[in-house]
This record gives C-alpha cells, structure tokens and sequence, in this order.
C-alpha cells in the first residue's frame, strides 16, 4: 500500500512546492516599505517583482474611473461632403440639445433638425449613404458602431501595451465608454493616452516664397474684414492679464487699438487681450505683424497664440488657404528665445504646409520609444523610430526621392513635431520623430502609433481617482469578512465530524492557498467580486467534505471496516461531487466569456477554486484517510 501511495505524496508535495514558490513573491512584496520599493524601483528590480504578484483590482489598489464619450459630432461631420454654414448649423443644434440632455438618441434629434430644417440631407452624403433621409440616417448609425467598436479596440491595445492589468472598457448605451485603471495615480498621463487621436501625418511644407505670398494674402483679407469686430468683442471678453513682453522694436497692444481702424467698433470699459505686434508692420500687414522670424521658420509670441489661432479660422482666411491647397499649423510645444534686451521670451513655430498628407500613420507597423544614439541629431534626446508596411516604404521611397532638399513635417494630432529635410531618397520605411519633453511622453506616443488612430474624437466626461486608502479599506473589510466565514466553517467541521473535520480544514486552507497560487501564477487581478468567489469556493470545498463523509458514516453504519468504508464513501460521493461542480464551472466560463472587469475576475477565482476543491477534497483528503487507515490500522472513524 505504500508504495501505491507514495507517487500521491510526489503529487501533493510538488503541487505545495510550487504554490510556495508562487505566493511568495507576494509575501516579500506585501512586507516591502516604501523605502525599499523606492530602493528597486531605482535598481530596476522591481518592475520584474511586481510582474509575479498578485494583481488588485481598482476596487482594492485604487486607480483611475474614466468615462469616455465618442464624438458623433464629429463623426457625422467627417463623413460628409460639401458642407455649409447650413448643415454645420444643423449638427451644432443637435450637439447643444444633446447636452441639454444626455439621454438623447443623437441621430433621432439629428433625423428631427433635418426634418424642422428642410435641409436636403442627401447632397451632404455620396450615394453609399443612400438617398432617403432613412437610409442616411440608418447608414451614419451603422458607421458609428463600427467607429465605437474600433475605439473600443484601439483603447484596449492601447491599455494593454501601458501595462495595466485586467482593465475595464466596455460600452455603456450608444456613445460612452467606461474604462477602470487599477494602480495608476498619474491620471495626466492616462487621459492623454486615452483621448489622443494619434492622427500621425506626413506633410510637405510649402516654399519660403509661397509662405511669404500666403501672408500677405491674409494680410489683405483682415484688414478689410467686417469678422474682426466680432472677433476683438471676443477676445475682449478673455480678461487676460496685459503684461508687457520686451522683444526687438516691438510693442505689447490690444487687440482692441491694433484693428479699431478696420473693426470701427467703439470698445469701452473692457479689459482687451494684450498681443505682441512691430508697430513698423502693423498698418500694412496686420497678420505679419504677429510673428516674428526665427530663421528660416516663422515663430509665433506664446502672447500672440490666442489672436492668430482666431485669425486663421476666419471664414474668408480659410477660403484663401483652401483655394491654395494649405495649412497652417503650429509646432507641440513653445520654445525660448533670446531677444535684444538679455531677456527670453516663449515662441511656438508655424508651418506652412500642403493641404493634404503624403502618407499617415496607418502605414505605421512598429513604434519603439529610445535615446537618440551619439552623434545623431537628436542624441540623448527621446525619440519614436518608426518602421513602415511595405505598401508605406514604397510611398516614403516616392516622396522623399521625389522632393530631396524639401522640408517635410511630422505631425501628430495637427501638431507639428519636427520638420527636417529630406537629405536623401529613404527606401526602408524607417523613420524618427523627435521633440519630446521626456520618455513616458515619447513611450505613450509609441503605444498610441502601434495601437493605431482613433477614428473618431473622445471626450471625458467624467473622472474619478480612487485612492489607496479606498482600496485598503475594501482589502480590510474583505479580509475580516474571508476570515470570520472561514473561522466558522472550520469551527463547524471540528465539532461535527472531529477527526475528519480536522482534516477536511486542513484540505479547506490549503484550497485557498492554491487559488492564491493560480492567481499569481496566470497573472490574473483579484477584484472585491473575487473576494467574494474565495468565499463561495469555501463553501463549495465544504460542501464536497460533507456529502463525502455523509457516505462514509452510512457505509460504516452497514458494518464495513474503516477502509472499506472510505472507499466506498468517496465511491458514490464523486459522481455527485463532479456533477455539482461541473454545473458551476460552466456557469463560471459563460462569466468569463461575457463578462468584463470584475465580473471576470469573480468568474476566474470561483473556476479555479472550484477546481482546486476538487482536488483536494477528492485526492488530497482521500491520501491522508488512507494513510492513517494503513499505517496506523484504524479499527473505528472518528466522524
């Protein structure tokens, strides 16, 4: 009999060596100071630590709530074609009922303006959309759901390359999308890299002279425009600080005196924007007078910003750069610049560019964050390296070839990032963007270019932190509640079935402790709902004990001796253990199927501790019966 036994200790012995092995990273963790994590968070220890503990979920870590909101807006707004002041009217109409209330069903308010309005939407849509207002309508809805599906998609990726575990996204009715990030505190840096469209563009940027013709091309619109009235009563209404900026001959004005001329519009009692203009160009070239020349590119006052972002988006300002097939656009971030008086000042860059991309980020198919190498242009420096597709590495070959000793700008959301010159024909793909602030913003940018574009703006509207001292309250409550149930239980099988109950006990602890083992093994994240499943899986592993010892005291009461009452008990046990147990692992896998956050964390403890009580309860209390059955030559049971 021993030697049957003995590969049932090889068994149990490697099976508890290997939950030992796996739960103790978990211990050394949970014993860790703050100090000491500091310590091997410098050492870059930690990172590999934390990768074999337990994970906790938002409910028990704390983290990040987010509640994201697709734009249909301008969803809708892309899709069409020759639109007017009308049919952007009619979207603005249903944007400001929707947020009148939040309930609305965007595309029956928008089916409602079209009908109040008589706009004749099909000339905004090409014949794919269908003819009918019923048909458009049922098209914009289809196109939105593959939208949301896509950014539900994307943000996963997104998340999962950020390195958070077992997060939440999933949709909540026909727009808004909630998304749970346990243990991340850095909520900048979080919404950044949920919101970025990740729209990566590849533009030409238009000649020295061209730029210089656009100029005072808008230089003529605004002097005589009768928007500039409408547009000084805006800035009126900022109430920004007027704080004088010394730089070269120029002179800090209000928007108010620099187009009063052109505006006639009698200003009174108003505290007017303060912009940075040379006196010397004012008259003549309005818009010029705003910039200043950094080079070979034209530099914009960080106090400037506001008024040539409004100028650029008059109606009549736009016409001109569309009918030339430009843009202009402005760099990430401001620089600092020297001027004549010792001091700085903060000046973003603008870029005249083509009107349309040669290539966009959807050709992308690697991004990887690094430190520009020595003597590169940008060594030391936070960089992306980009590898194209082929169908993109042949497009790149054509550009870059095609326009050698032309400047070429890496935008990213609109932003121009840098604008180097293209030196020479590039055939592999491979290319860098530089210019960020650090290395988090340049792996965030990474992740969001392999993940790919969203297709359509998000906005949040919602936001919640849940601290850690949240998150520690739930362990404690959870906790006390684990132990008081698994107190009684263990005090319950001692007096009922004492020898048995003892080691039926023993078996319970041990189940818990291997649950905790598959958790850290699979790298799963144990949530408030997974607490709760330890529980029931408590209750389950009892269960079996029971209906296994009820067998053997009928079988002991029919006269047979103890082993043969233990076999023959857990004989006719197993059948009814497997078939309850089998039921609730099923409803566990439709949870885990179905299921998102904590629901799949309650769904992968309560499969996995189902399991595990099985075992032990079918194989590891039967060795210890039969041992002491065996080796000690039992005449009665103590049950």
């Amino acid at each position: 009999m021993k030697n049957k036994l003995t590969p049932r200790y090889i068994i149990i012995a490697l099976v508890l060596v290997w939950a030992v092995y796996a739960i103790w990273p978990t211990v050394q963790y949970q014993n860790l100071s703050a100090d000491e994590i500091e310590t091997m968070r410098e050492e870059g220890t930690l990172k590999n630590l934390e990768s074999k503990i337990i994970k906790q979920g938002l409910d028990l870590k704390g983290g990040i709530y987010i509640v994201l909101e697709v734009d249909l807006q301008t969803l809708v707004s892309n899709l069409a074609i020759n639109k007017d002041k009308r049919f952007e009217q009619a979207l603005n109409n249903v944007d400001a009922k929707i947020d009148e209330d939040s309930q609305l069903d965007f595309f029956q308010v928008f089916q409602d303006e079209i009908n109040s309005t008589d706009l004749r939407i099909h000339r905004y849509f090409d014949v794919d959309f269908g003819r009918s207002l019923d048909e458009i309508i049922v098209s914009l809805r289809d196109q939105a759901d593959d939208a949301i599906n896509r950014v539900l998609e994307i943000l996963q990726n997104r998340v999962d390359q950020f390195g958070v575990s077992e997060p939440t996204i999933q949709k909540q009715g026909n727009r808004r999308i909630i998304v749970e990030l346990a243990g991340i505190q850095d909520s900048e840096r979080a919404r950044d890299l949920l919101q970025s469209t990740a729209l990566l563009e590849f533009i030409l940027i238009k000649s020295p002279e061209l730029t210089n013709d656009m100029l005072l091309r808008i230089d003529k619109v605004i002097k005589g425009s009768d928007e500039l009235a409408d547009l000084t009563q805006e800035t009126d209404t900022k109430n920004i600080e007027d704080t004088p900026v010394p730089v070269s001959e120029d002179k800090t004005i209000s928007v108010r005196d620099l187009f009063t001329d052109q505006a006639n519009q009698a200003l009174v009692d108003t505290t007017d924007e303060a912009v940075v203009v040379d006196l010397n160009l004012v008259e003549d070239r309005p818009f010029s007078s705003l910039l200043r020349a950094l080079g070979n590119d034209i530099g914009v006052p960080e106090k400037n910003i506001y008024i040539v972002k409004k100028i650029l988006a008059m109606e009549d300002v736009q016409f001109k750069l569309d009918a030339a097939n430009g843009q202009f656009l402005l760099s990430d971030a401001p620089e600092s610049f020297s001027n004549i008086d010792g001091g700085t000042e903060k000046m973003y860059r603008m870029f005249y560019l083509e009107g349309e991309p040669e290539l966009t980020g959807g050709v992308v198919e690697k991004a990887s964050a690094t430190i520009g190498g020595t003597g590169s242009s940008a060594s030391g420096q936070s960089i992306v390296l980009l590898d194209m597709n082929s169908e993109g590495a042949r497009t790149w070959s054509r550009v870059t070839g095609g326009n050698i000793g032309r400047r070429v700008g890496i935008v990213l959301d609109k932003k121009v990032h840098m604008a180097p010159v293209i030196r020479s024909k590039i055939s592999d793909g491979g290319t860098m963007i530089e210019g960020f602030a650090n290395m988090d913003e340049a792996k965030d940018i990474a992740i969001v270019l392999r993940a790919g574009a969203l297709p359509v703006p998000v906005d949040i509207i919602e936001e919640r932190i849940v601290g850690p001292s949240l998150g520690a309250d739930s362990i404690a409550k959870g906790t006390q509640s684990v132990l008081i149930g698994l107190a009684l239980v263990l005090i319950f099988m001692i007096v009922y079935y004492r020898m048995f109950g003892l080691i039926a006990d023993f078996a319970l602890i041990w189940n818990i402790i291997l649950v905790l083992a598959v958790l850290a093994t699979l790298d799963a994240t144990l949530t408030l709902p997974g607490i709760a499943a330890i529980i029931l899986t408590v209750g389950m592993s009892i269960d079996s004990n029971v209906i296994i010892f009820e067998r053997i005291r009928e079988e002991q009461r029919k006269g047979k001796t103890p082993r043969a009452a233990i076999d023959a008990g857990y004989d006719r046990a197993l059948t009814t253990i497997i078939d309850a147990n089998v039921t609730t692992l099923v409803a566990a896998l439709v949870l885990y199927q179905f299921g998102t956050g904590p629901i799949r964390g309650f769904a992968t403890v309560l499969f996995w501790g189902i399991v595990i009580s099985m075992f032990t309860a079918i194989f590891v209390t039967r060795t210890i019966l039969n041992t002491l059955t065996e080796r000690r030559g039992l005449k009665t049971l103590s049950i």
